[in-house]
């Protein structure tokens, strides 16, 4: 008997693939725990219409996918934290606080659950921070963590300017 899974099952295939099934297994256990359909020309059409619409709405997504790692790539946002000597942070900057501050500086709204930490931000400085957006679309987002109250950083002394050579003076 052939039916169209509706779910993944093990050992059959995907949702949507036509299967052919011993019958009694399609009438007692696919179809009961709506695993599958029986696979009749109007449900085939059905199926055949839900697949492109899927590929649509699937298309679509990574669309905006694309375009929102084409906006991030490269960019830089800042983070205000707390630090004490030496530049450690009191707590950590996360991924929840890093979708905020996204959020508010670049209006692009990223779900806290694809960015990639390999481990919390514990130090100010500069990080590179990955972004996973949809399938193989990724983004590379720079992040600059600074104290407010810590006073900037002196800057370097310049060079002193070289003697210069001292003329020999003839002795007369």
């Amino acid at each position: 008997m052939k039916v169209i899974l509706t779910e993944e099952v093990v050992g059959l295939g995907e949702p949507g693939k036509i299967v052919d099934v011993a019958p009694g297994y399609a009438r007692n256990f696919l179809v009961p725990r709506k695993l599958a359909v029986y696979a009749n020309t109007s449900n085939v059409r059905e199926m055949e219409h839900h697949k492109n619409r899927l590929e649509r709405k699937r298309l679509r997504l990574v669309t905006a996918a694309q375009g929102t790692a084409s906006r991030l790539n490269d960019q830089m946002i800042t983070i205000e934290a707390k630090a004490g000597p030496g530049g450690r942070l009191f707590g950590s900057v996360t991924t929840t606080a890093i979708a905020a501050a996204l959020e508010a500086q670049l209006a692009t709204e990223v779900d806290r659950r694809r960015i990639h930490l390999a481990e919390p931000i514990h130090t100010v400085g500069d990080y590179e921070i990955d972004v996973h957006l949809l399938g193989e679309t990724h983004a590379k987002l720079k992040v600059h963590v600074f104290d407010p109250s810590a006073p900037p950083p002196a800057p370097a002394p310049a060079p002193a300017p070289a003697p210069a050579p001292a003329a020999e003076e003839s002795a007369e």
